[in-house]
């Protein structure tokens, strides 16, 4: 379980910064190279570098190097914990709201019975 919060961290750590966001979303469109993800971001090589080597260690992305050029792919697995404890949240919640509406209702007869 321990191992499982301290990935799902990582990955959320990950996915906090817009760049890294839009990185993911590029890649699920399919493997593109490094070159090709930092092009629509004002930023130096290096600085985009960094934002690659947050996305791997978290295990969002991985990468290979095919000659001199570094193609990156999406890890889906690590963005599917992360869709599953958000809809765990969601359901957690959802019954939360649910109880809350069905007390106020009751609270609204109540007071119309008065």
């Amino acid at each position: 379980m321990e191992n499982y919060q301290a990935a799902l961290d990582t990955a959320f750590h990950a996915l906090a910064d817009p760049t890294r966001r839009a990185v993911i979303a590029r890649l699920i469109e399919g493997s593109a190279s490094v070159k090709e993800l930092a092009e629509p971001f004002d930023m130096g090589l290096p600085s985009f570098l960094k934002h690659v080597k947050v996305l791997e260690a978290s295990g969002l992305i991985g990468s290979e190097k095919i000659g001199r050029v570094r193609i990156c792919r999406l890890v889906p697995a690590r963005l599917i914990a992360a869709e599953d404890w958000l809809s765990e949240q969601r359901a957690v919640w959802q019954g939360r709201t649910d109880r809350l509406a069905a007390f106020v209702e009751r609270q609204h007869l109540i007071g119309d019975e008065q």
